[in-house]
């Protein structure tokens, strides 16, 4: 199904709001112009059970656009009358961009029947509808291989603003290159730009947005089995193997997650690798190939950029711990919880600096 054009994705929004708020009359109360004051960040202002919605709609539920749409909506606020609700319709929201709504303290509703409005004298959820709007193909994204090095540059580097040319050179890439990425960035609301140079709005919603479209499968992953007690000792031993070896490498997901942050014990251990592991490599580390009962994933990376930031923790080479968050998306056992104490700890505290 497509995605409808503009205003007849606003009244099915309101549609869907009456729906769910038990007021039929809503849709006739709407008026489909947004209020003077605010400019074009509002598509309707619509009145139900006393209280005054303010919605506004956007073409995706991606995080990266929802990410721009909660910037919006925070900086139209203040321009709103006292008790209006800001109300964010997108066709499908996505979990990531659920989670963003969650911490804005966001109502928001899909066209494919998913919906959390949490306002007073108001509390509904329902969620877990699939997308009504799948495109075949993948859709464009700030995130494709060259786009994942300007964001993990972004995120790894400290400085606060960072001229293009800084950003095409630490990421390897062409200014033209960057320049596009960056466009696309900006339209999502993750970066704004001046004469200084591109700066990171909020480096959690650039976080989320990246994490939404990365998938871990991408990259070549040989699944196997060594014998040992358990998790850390693993992958000291294939760290100590690959030393030995000269073998670039480095730990990620559970145990890069372990190391950083000495929580959530684990049994699998992922390792990257600059190459595929040759057979005298196997025999060195004792790995055995079998996916069924695997304690060890050994990945050849898609992108060489995974290694960017890599550095000794405890004596055993880890990835910086955007990457490690990121890899953990698509891991077993603890994931989440090592992902949520990674972010805490190390990639949002205090301001938000990395």
């Amino acid at each position: 199904m497509q995605v409808p054009r503009q205003r007849l994705a606003i009244r099915q929004a309101v549609e869907r709001l009456a729906e769910i708020l038990g007021a039929p009359g809503l849709t006739e109360d709407a008026r489909f112009e947004a209020p003077a004051r605010n400019g074009r960040v509002c598509d309707a202002v619509l009145r139900a059970q006393n209280h005054y919605f303010v919605l506004k709609w956007k073409r995706s539920g991606s995080a990266s656009v929802v990410a721009g749409a909660i910037t919006q909506l925070r900086m139209a606020q203040s321009s709103f009358s006292r008790g209006e609700i800001p109300l964010l319709a997108v066709p499908y929201m996505g979990e990531a961009a659920q989670e963003l709504c969650a911490r804005a303290d966001l109502a928001w509703l899909d066209l494919s029947g998913n919906a959390r409005i949490v306002v007073p004298g108001i509390f509904y959820q329902n969620l877990g509808n699939p997308s009504l709007f799948r495109r075949p193909g993948r859709p464009q994204t700030a995130f494709g291989p060259r786009g994942s090095q300007v964001a993990r540059h972004l995120l790894i580097e400290p400085a606060g603003t960072l001229k293009q040319r800084e950003i095409a050179s630490g990421a390897g890439l062409s200014e033209g290159h960057v320049s596009r990425i960056v466009r696309k960035l900006l339209e999502a609301g993750l970066v704004e730009r001046d004469e200084d140079g591109v700066r990171v709005i909020d480096r959690g919603a650039l976080l989320d947005a990246w994490r939404e479209d990365y998938r871990f499968d991408r990259h070549h992953v040989i699944r196997g089995h060594i014998s040992t007690r358990d998790g850390e000792s693993l992958t000291r031993s294939i760290a100590d193997a690959l030393d030995r070896a000269g073998s670039p490498y480095a730990a990620t997901a559970l145990p890069a997650a372990w190391l950083w942050t000495r929580y959530a014990g684990f049994r699998l251990s992922t390792v990257y690798l600059a190459s595929p592991p040759s057979a005298t490599a196997r025999r060195d580390l004792g790995f055995r190939e079998e996916a069924r009962g695997a304690n060890t994933w050994l990945v050849v990376p898609n992108d060489d950029g995974v290694f960017d930031g890599a550095e000794p923790v405890d004596g055993i080479r880890c990835v910086h711990p955007v990457q490690a968050y990121l890899d953990l998306k698509d891991h077993p056992e603890r994931a989440a919880e090592a992902a949520a104490e990674l972010r805490s700890r190390l990639l949002l505290r205090g301001n938000g600096d990395l």
